[in-house]
């Protein structure tokens, strides 16, 4: 009886350990798709480029303390990656972008420096609101802002007085889009966000990453409105103002599906499209983006949106290296890998300088070549 109790306590163990081991070899196999990103043995030619090949300009970056911040270290920094003239879009508008423009006069760097001012719809409710936005836009303009930037925030969650979401496209707006008109200078317009983040956040979602990581980002049909909603009063401001220039930021969040994006410019011959924050969704499809360059090369313009410099070194990779199945330098945006597009010298220089200053109206650096 001892004997046999024995044996199969001995069993036991046996099976036992038999089954903790086999948990452990399981439990190697599991791991989170957040540290899953293992370096890739494929040998291929490599183009590391730190300097664009043709002076450019950023036409989106955001710089907040332009009145006090240190402007000499913002230019040697443009010089190490051959960027002739930056965009500030967050010029604020009425004493605070004079200040950011008297700091920009007193620093000499008038032709390297551009600052977009910006407007309060909030108050849209105010009985004076359109005249005094029309006024303050012309005064901002007087000092030096050469375009007007509105936020995704203007159309997408800011609210009246009666906690109604603000259309961008409210006709008591339409003022401002023909002062802009008027004034020539162009709107940087970004509305909305990537489509994917009104999608169900599941395994079918190729934002999943970043919407764990940033939960506040995930929208719903109703929080605020569905996405096509949004962007349907985007397009509508442009085709209601067609004597007014338009820069649609983050290519209208249409870089994924370039065909659409190239109907619209077929449509909207006031709207031109910037690249920022969409490089990777360029670097995935070389060959269909470079087609799309190809056509719309006098549509398109540079832009980053996040000023850092070591950043642009991958938008100056994918635009003019042939180099194949290279990282983006944010896996929560792009857990793919990029191919160079490899674009011709003329429409790197559109996309690089041309095309912005055709646009933006002002003073101009000699920066750049005939």
């Amino acid at each position: 009886m001892k004997k046999s109790i024995l044996l199969l306590l001995f069993i036991g163990i046996v099976v036992m350990l038999s089954a903790q081991r086999r948990y452990q070899i399981d439990s190697t196999l599991k791991m989170d798709f957040e540290i899953y990103d293992p370096p890739s043995t494929l040998v291929v030619p490599e183009h590391i480029v730190t300097k664009s090949k043709f002076p450019f300009v950023d036409c989106h970056s955001h710089h907040w303390r332009m009145a006090t911040q240190d402007l000499d270290k913002l230019i040697r920094e443009m010089d190490t990656l051959n960027m002739g003239m930056i965009v500030n879009l967050s010029g604020r508008g009425g004493a605070a972008l004079k200040a950011m423009m008297d700091n920009v006069k007193k620093h000499g760097y008038e032709d390297r420096i551009i600052i977009f001012t910006n407007i309060e719809l909030r108050s849209i409710d105010d009985p004076e609101w359109t005249e005094s936005t029309v006024k303050q836009l012309e005064f901002d303009v007087a000092n030096g802002a050469r375009g007007l930037k509105i936020y995704k925030s203007q159309g997408m969650t800011n609210k009246d007085k009666a906690g109604n979401r603000i259309q961008i496209n409210d006709p008591r707006i339409d003022p401002i889009w023909k002062a802009c008109g008027r004034l020539g200078i162009p709107v940087l317009i970004h509305s909305a966000d990537p489509k994917s983040f009104w999608n169900p956040h599941d395994e079918n979602n190729e934002r999943w990453l970043e919407l764990k990581l940033r939960p506040g980002r995930k929208r719903s049909a109703d929080n605020p409105a569905s996405w096509e909603t949004i962007i349907g009063e985007q397009h509508d401001i442009f085709r209601k103002n067609p004597g007014t220039t338009f820069i649609n930021a983050h290519m209208g969040w249409f870089a994924n599906d370039l065909q659409t994006l190239g109907k619209l410019l077929d449509e909207l011959p006031n709207m031109h499209v910037g690249i920022g924050a969409v490089i990777a969704e360029l670097g995935r499809q070389p060959r269909n983006a470079r087609k799309f360059f190809e056509k719309y090369q006098d549509r398109v313009l540079f832009a980053k949106d996040a000023y850092n410099p070591e950043e642009y070194h991958t938008y100056f990779r994918v635009l003019e290296t042939d180099d194949e199945y290279f990282p983006y330098y944010k896996k929560y945006h792009a857990f793919w890998r990029m191919y160079g597009l490899d674009l011709s010298d003329e429409i790197l220089q559109k996309l690089y300088y041309k095309n912005a200053l055709k646009l933006i109206p002002g003073k101009k650096t000699n920066l750049f070549p005939n």
